[in-house]
């Protein structure tokens, strides 16, 4: 989804479920060959991170309310569970407006809270399958008490200096890696891609493979 695509029809809705394809593999990326420009972009100006020494970073950019994130997430999940040992993984809401930001803050709660592994598929499921907005504070926070987590405990981290924090640098890396669209992946401080230009989240997966392989060995 584009930076001003903020609805769509439910044809475009259905058919982001084809990105839900099988795999990327490293034999997969090795057999095709990528180009700068045409299947990635090289960011004119390095982002910093702080990952460990040997390890490389990637970062998925997305958005809960975009029905192509939703569409991703099952074959991004499966993806982090065999993907290679040395990436390490972040997901990172964006906010093209103000908007948005209520879901950046709910994100980043559970994360705070060691939340994530456990509600954020329920999160895409309760705003794409039981049409709930989750967009705005009292309605979030009337979710997260039904899914039992303690409701005092989640407005403290929602609403702390952490997630105000986080805010900030989400806001950072968005600018920082010329985010235009969602759901798309920055590797190693260095390289960004998307559906558009790999030809879909399929393709992403086996350019943010090879792009990590190049980092890896110093590329």
């Amino acid at each position: 989804m584009k930076r001003r695509e903020f609805s769509l029809s439910t044809a475009t809705a259905v058919a982001a479920s084809a990105l839900t394809l099988p795999l990327a593999t490293p034999a997969m990326a090795q057999a095709r060959q990528f180009k700068e420009g045409k299947d990635y972009v090289k960011l004119a100006k390095p982002v910093a991170s702080d990952v460990p020494a040997g390890k490389v970073e990637v970062i998925e950019f997305f958005w809960y309310s975009c029905p192509h994130c939703n569409a991703f997430e099952p074959t991004l999940e499966a993806w982090l569970k065999a993907a290679p040992k040395d990436l390490v993984i972040r997901r990172m809401p964006v906010a093209f407006n103000s908007s948005f930001t209520p879901q950046q803050k709910l994100y980043f709660a559970l994360e705070s809270m060691g939340k994530v592994g456990d509600l954020h598929a329920k999160v895409f499921r309760a705003v794409h399958v039981e049409k709930q907005a989750l967009n705005k504070d009292d309605l979030i926070f009337e979710w997260i008490g039904k899914q039992g987590v303690d409701v005092a405990k989640f407005k403290e981290a929602y609403n702390s200096f952490s997630v105000s924090n986080q805010l900030r640098k989400a806001a950072q890396l968005q600018e920082a890696y010329g985010v235009e669209g969602v759901p798309s992946m920055g590797v190693a401080g260095r390289y960004y891609t998307d559906g558009t230009m790999a030809g879909n989240m399929q393709g992403v997966l086996q350019v943010v493979e090879y792009l990590a392989s190049t980092a890896a060995k110093g590329g």
